[in-house]
């Protein structure tokens, strides 16, 4: 089987990055919790979901995005956000979606597997998704877990793009090492973007990168 290359996500233009900012600028607010389908708000503007292992920095990367410091709650507890999280971005815009983080989630096997229902009609079914947002921590790469996921959205059609978190937490020289083995573990992902997006919550790394390029899925 023919490999793909998976390189960083290009420094974005001047425009682009105006985008971007643009985009955000606006209060983002916090629209609802949901616990089922029939939950989920009006299919009636375009939306993009993060996904991602517990305590991968998802709520993090969200508050860093938005500018908000606390808009998405974090907890050292894994698996404490039990619901896909929707929120209204830039008024008319469109939604950011905190999907439930998985893996090593605290919760009894019940829970877990309703979540898990929810995520796959989630993804199987909302026409506005126009991309999911899988996090990756940079410190360790793609792991097993994480393929359940990623399999899920190809059975799903929806494009992905891995954006690695933590990314100041690795050397520059461990960089290459890191985007070889994220590199190897989605070839056999085809709903994957090409385009990888190292960031840092802490220091900014990144960020605006990510904000031009959710801009530009219109």
């Amino acid at each position: 089987m023919a490999t793909f290359q998976f390189k960083e996500a290009p420094e974005p233009t001047a425009q682009e990055l105006e985008a971007g900012r643009n985009l955000f600028a606006g209060e983002t607010t916090f629209l609802k919790g949901v616990v089922a389908m029939n939950g989920l708000p009006p299919a009636d503007r375009i939306e993009v979901c993060f996904a991602g292992r517990s305590n991968v920095g998802k709520s993090s990367l969200i508050n860093a995005l938005t500018g908000r410091k606390a808009l998405a709650r974090t907890s050292n507890t894994p698996g404490r956000t039990q619901e896909i999280n929707y929120f209204e971005l830039g008024g008319q815009y469109g939604y950011l979606v905190d999907l439930p983080g998985y893996g090593f989630a605290k919760a009894p096997i019940p829970v877990v597997e309703k979540w898990q229902r929810l995520l796959k009609s989630y993804l199987s079914g909302r026409q506005t998704l126009r991309r999911a947002f899988v996090l990756i921590d940079a410190r360790h790469g793609v792991k097993a877990v994480d393929h359940d996921i990623l399999k899920l959205l190809d059975q799903s059609a929806v494009t992905f793009q891995v954006v690695l978190t933590k990314a100041d937490k690795i050397k520059a020289a461990e960089r290459s090492k890191l985007m070889d083995q994220v590199s190897g573990a989605l070839q056999k992902h085809p709903a994957a973007f090409p385009e990888l997006v190292l960031t840092s919550s802490e220091k900014g790394d990144g960020i605006e990168k990510l904000r031009a390029i959710i801009a530009a899925l219109d």
